[in-house]
């Protein structure tokens, strides 16, 4: 392999643009396992490398594997030599390709199925559990983005597969089986209660998915039912996509309601590959003819002022030689600042790296030139703000990691002058007693005084040392990687921190969210942030006990008892209010109009709430004969109307009377023909209002 992928490159494969990298890979393609298969003799690689798994399952699905049958063996040996040239790309037809190989070993090609489909499919579930096992071992969560999506494609499909041939065990036995026959991954077998808790809760999610996503289906294929269509594939990768329905379901379902469904072979590639190929925002290319910025932020990083030469001045944009100025990268912002020339000074707002070429911009376009020797002086502050909240993503992460267990992994941070968050994947919510667990021996760390070691070391030998969770905030580049260690938590970062984990202050978690599936967030503050947060609490804490005069360590009994009487005092209200209407209703019944044979009440009540008109309307219309036009001039104009079972049949529509009564006052409303509500704003036209209700009653029963 000597091509990468880029957005401009001069070479095309596939509708792909590629160009020539520095390094060239070597993929000897040697394929250790089939050195054991080749040892071993057997039909197919899988009873080579897995047999104990292979059997197990066998047994677990009632097929009876007799590998030692020559004839049961020719054909699997013919089949897996001849899988070899099998092209499954694309939209493959498996069934044609079944055929060839049929032909060449000498069977029908039914025979061949029914030997060979539910034994792939053992092979599969075997394959699959492994994937899972290093998967999960590895640390990845389940999630709807990246390895995490991957890894609950291949559990559901995992789960479809052994429903198919009615293996009615957990999962998670299975992948621990797995984990047992990898003697040589000991920290798998630490994490089992773990990865058995990570997989039996995706079987529920993906129970509760095929009990829904079922109902959706059956909407979604007779809607093609009508329009005499099959169902597409990109409607499946969408089904699929969006609300986790397995392609197979989607199929049977619309099969039951007569909908053809087009389902390639090779679906569960095609979607795997669809998210696998990331989406990259590129900046613009820029070409910068100057020598890398020195990074001054390194070598003195706890100075606040340099000096330094001008190289170019490109609008408001400045490139110097060297800077201490940070500039926006690993989910800390850029630094603040000034720089000076002479009598002349410009703010620095932001500050980018591109191609190694720091710029700073400023606020200004006018006062430097080229050669010009400047003074830059940091925004003190701001600098040991992001340094302390850095420094503190480090010690969270860890402590997360020592609560929640060795599966967290960092997919992202981003660090504020007055607080910071960290993404991390965990496979359920964090708990409130895990929350408090997290801020106490992140606290703890701190209050350790724990040296900050920062080293720059060979790449290679660095991943040989501490391996690949080095790239937990991601992958930086070059061969030469700054490694920073922080008590357990080791990373390649090319942030600003403090010395020692002293210097950070006091850590306080803010609030733990779900930001997508398996992702969990930690927002927290640290330094002179965090003793902001806890003051902003005391005051918020102090102005609710002064409201409610007592003392704060009383508020939570107090607010208890406010809260229950409170509910008490809603229900006794509304108590009331149907007593009140039922009381309205007799005295208003003797003031009715006779229209056409119904009665009907047209009252302003004063000052009433929409709730009393409700109440009041709702009880008119208890008599079939009543049709009630209410107003109140609370919060402008309120109206309801209510008419009762008889009216409704004569033609009187609730509706239409709020509707046009609501207009007159300046608003709008409507409903059903029995009871409607409405209002405005215009309260001085509320008689207006009535008399037009009434005249819509003598129209609707043709008493003009």
């Amino acid at each position: 392999m000597d091509l990468k992928q880029t957005k401009n490159g001069s070479i095309e494969i596939k509708g792909e643009k590629y160009e020539k990298m520095d390094n060239y890979i070597v993929d000897t393609g040697y394929g250790l396992e089939r050195f054991v298969w080749a040892s071993k003799g057997s039909p197919t690689i899988y009873d080579a490398v897995f047999p104990k798994v292979v059997n197990e399952l066998m047994d677990l699905a009632g097929i009876e594997h007799s590998i030692d049958d020559p004839e049961y063996a020719r054909i699997f040996s013919q089949n897996a030599r001849m899988a070899g040239v099998m092209d499954i790309s694309g939209q493959a037809n498996l069934l044609q390709l079944r055929k060839k190989v049929a032909g060449s070993i000498g069977v029908t090609v039914e025979k061949l199925q029914s030997i060979m489909e539910p034994v792939e499919t053992v092979y599969s579930i075997t394959d699959h559990s492994r994937c899972l096992a290093f998967m999960f071992g590895d640390g990845i969560i389940p999630s709807n983005v990246k390895a995490g999506y991957l890894a609950r494609l291949v559990l559901r499909r995992t789960l479809r597969m052994m429903k198919d041939l009615g293996i009615n065990v957990p999962l998670s036995d299975i992948v621990e089986m797995q984990i047992k026959n990898l003697p040589e991954y000991p920290e798998f077998r630490e994490r089992i209660d773990t990865i058995r808790e990570i997989i039996d809760l995706e079987e529920e999610k993906y129970a509760d998915t095929i009990e829904r996503g079922s109902r959706l289906v059956r909407k979604t294929a007779l809607h093609f039912k009508e329009k005499n269509e099959k169902m597409p594939l990109d409607e499946l990768i969408q089904m699929y996509d969006t609300h986790g329905i397995p392609p197979e379901i989607t199929r049977d379902v619309a099969k039951d309601v007569g909908v053809e469904v087009e389902l390639p072979d090779t679906f569960y590639s095609l979607v795997a590959q669809k998210h696998n190929k990331a989406e990259k925002e590129e900046l613009d290319e820029i070409v910068l003819d100057y020598p890398p910025t020195k990074r001054l932020y390194y070598e003195t990083p706890e100075s606040m002022e340099f000096e330094a030469e001008v190289l170019d001045v490109i609008e408001n944009k400045i490139i110097l030689d060297r800077t201490l100025f940070y500039p926006e990268g690993g989910g800390q912002p850029a630094d603040h600042g000034t720089l000076s020339v002479n009598d002349y000074v410009a703010t620095v707002a932001d500050v980018q790296i591109i191609n190694g070429v720091i710029v700073h911009e400023t606020d200004s376009d006018y006062g430097f030139k080229k050669g010009d020797v400047v003074k830059g002086k940091l925004d003190r502050e701001r600098r040991m703000a992001h340094a302390r909240h850095h420094t503190a993503t480090h010690i969270v992460n860890e402590a997360a990691k020592s609560v929640l267990g060795d599966h967290i992994w960092q997919t992202g941070a981003q660090k504020f002058a007055d607080r910071a968050r960290l993404d991390l994947t965990h496979f359920k919510r964090i708990t409130d007693d895990e929350f408090r667990e997290i801020e106490l021996r992140a606290n703890k760390s701190v209050m350790a005084n724990i040296p900050v070691h920062i080293d720059w070391m060979d790449r290679v030998e660095a991943e040989k040392k501490y391996g690949f969770v080095l790239y937990q905030g991601g992958v930086p580049p070059g061969k030469e990687i700054r490694i920073l260690r922080v008590g357990k938590d080791v990373e390649a970062c090319g942030g600003t921190h403090v010395s020692n984990t002293g210097l950070i202050g006091p850590i306080k978690l803010i609030k733990t969210e779900r930001i997508q599936d398996g992702v969990e967030r930690i927002e927290y503050a640290a330094g002179e942030a965090a003793v902001n947060r806890w003051q902003e609490r005391d005051e918020l804490l102090n102005s609710s006990a002064y409201a409610l005069r007592v003392s704060p360590e009383h508020l939570p009994d107090t607010v208890n008892r406010f809260f229950e009487e409170w509910k008490e005092y809603k229900k006794e209200n509304e108590r009331l209010k149907e007593e009140l209407a039922e009381v309205r209703v007799k005295a208003m019944l003797g003031d009715a109009q006779d229209i056409g044979g119904l009665k009907v009440i047209a009252r302003k009540i004063a000052n009433a709430d929409v709730e009393e008109l409700i109440k009041a309307a709702t009880e008119f219309s208890k008599n079939d004969d009543v049709v009630a036009v209410l107003a109140s001039d609370r919060d402008g104009v309120r109206i309801v109307v209510a008419a009762g079972a008889n009216a409704v049949k004569r033609g009187v529509n609730s509706g239409s009377i709020v509707r046009e009564m609501s207009k007159l006052v300046g608003g709008g409303g409507g409903g059903k023909p029995s009871i409607a509500q409405g209002g405005g704003t215009d309260a001085g036209k509320i008689d207006e209002a009535l008399e037009k209700g009434v005249e819509m009653v003598r129209n609707a029963l043709g008493k003009d």
